[in-house]
């Protein structure tokens, strides 16, 4: 519950983040994936940590025995060599014209998708280059007519010591789906792309496929390494198929109840009164909004938590603010909404908000933001029940 209104006024709605419970999904899935020997696994920290905080969810990784950090972008790379991390990090997602220079420089594998890109990595010199290959994801990746010469061409590069080639990968494309055909045929060709860097005299240092639903369900792909995003922040990248490992989601969505008004039978309620109560009841103010992040699909569809209880979202969600059902009551001013949570006390989780607006967990965490204070904690030193109001914490905003 929220602390005493003597406190100094705490933020109207904060993002809390607990860095054990990522700590500790990292080190199931390293358990669950080195089984049948050593596998590494690659932290994915890119889009701000998937809306958690890309340093300090990095940190918490490393913490729990990730191997590897991954991001999208040079920048994202440049950014945790700067917060000081030293480990091994590899990025994946270039333009044109991007300073490959300064990651080189910095120590961060680059990779390549293009002979342009190759080309352009090799100009710098001294680079660590990955080569991504596209199986049949058809999104980036080198296309299968391209391998053979794709491979001759880095083993070019690499003989005259303009890059040096640790790392060939590719992506599936519905791993979330164990049964889909997509994945036999895409272990398939990565296997025969392998072969063929094999033949053109490459030797990566490592060889990786699954991400975080193929770590978990497919142990054939796990190769040398496995890329864990959406499940190193506890939720469930294959829903309803994924056995129980015993992840904790780390983000909560909280908020305090900035008002409490009766309505009556037949009001409507927020814009165009897309909901009207069938009977007299009462609503709940709650400060936050589409302009945080807070899908405007939730209206009449997702849930929050207040007093122990669900609470209906009731009408459009609008940029600042959003409305929910307290059944009659009149919770005072201040109380405590939980908008999503781990679930540990029947408050909805991300993974009940992305069912609700017909989307997945990923969209809700990495969305969220905006206005909302992000406050990283660790449960396993600290009590996490009250809404932090202390002027001097080590929050950080968005």
């Amino acid at each position: 519950m929220i602390s005493p209104m003597t406190d100094p006024v705490p933020p109207r709605a904060e993002i809390v983040v607990d860095l054990a419970a990522i700590r500790h999904n990292v080190g199931i899935l390293k358990d669950l994936v080195s089984v049948d020997g050593p596998v590494q696994v690659m932290a994915v920290v890119k889009a701000d940590g998937y809306g958690h905080g890309m340093v300090e969810a990095a940190g918490a990784a490393r913490d729990g025995g990730a191997d590897w950090l991954g991001v999208a972008t040079i920048e994202e790379a440049l950014a945790l060599r700067a917060a000081g991390d030293r480990g091994p990090l590899l990025c994946w997602l270039s333009a044109p014209g991007d300073d490959f220079a300064s990651a080189v420089a910095a120590g961060v594998e680059v990779t390549a998708y293009t002979f342009a890109e190759l080309d352009e990595i090799a100009a710098v010199g001294g680079a660590r280059v990955q080569l991504k290959v596209d199986t049949g994801l058809s999104r980036g990746g080198a296309a299968r007519a391209d391998w053979q010469p794709f491979f001759a061409a880095a083993a070019t590069h690499e003989a005259a010591g303009r890059v040096h080639v640790t790392g060939i990968w590719s992506h599936f494309a519905a791993s979330d789906e164990p049964a889909h055909p997509a994945n036999d045929a895409q272990e398939a060709a990565f296997r025969d792309a392998l072969r063929l860097a094999e033949e053109a005299g490459l030797d990566p240092e490592v060889t990786h496929l699954a991400n975080s639903a193929a770590a978990i369900l497919r142990p054939s792909s796990h190769f040398d390494l496995v890329r864990c995003g959406i499940a190193s922040y506890g939720l469930d990248p294959a829903p309803g198929v994924t056995p129980g490992l015993g992840l904790r989601p780390a983000m909560t969505v909280r908020a305090r109840l900035v008002m409490s008004k009766p309505v009556a039978a037949g009001d409507g309620v927020s814009y165009g009164h897309t909901w009207h109560a069938d009977e007299d009841t009462t609503v709940g103010l709650v400060p936050a909004g589409y302009g945080d992040g807070i899908p405007r699909a939730a209206g009449n569809t997702a849930s929050v938590w207040v007093d122990d209880s669900l609470r209906p979202v009731r009408g459009r969600v609008c940029m600042d603010q959003l409305v929910v059902d307290l059944h009659g009551e009149l919770p005072p001013t201040g109380t405590e909404v939980i908008l999503f949570g781990p679930g540990d006390r029947g408050e909805p989780t991300a993974q009940d908000w992305a069912d609700a607006v017909g989307t997945i967990s990923y969209e809700i965490v990495t969305r969220v933001g905006g206005r909302l204070v992000r406050r990283h904690v660790d449960t396993d030193d600290t009590d996490t029940d009250d809404i932090d109001t202390d002027d001097d914490s080590e929050g950080t905003t968005r």
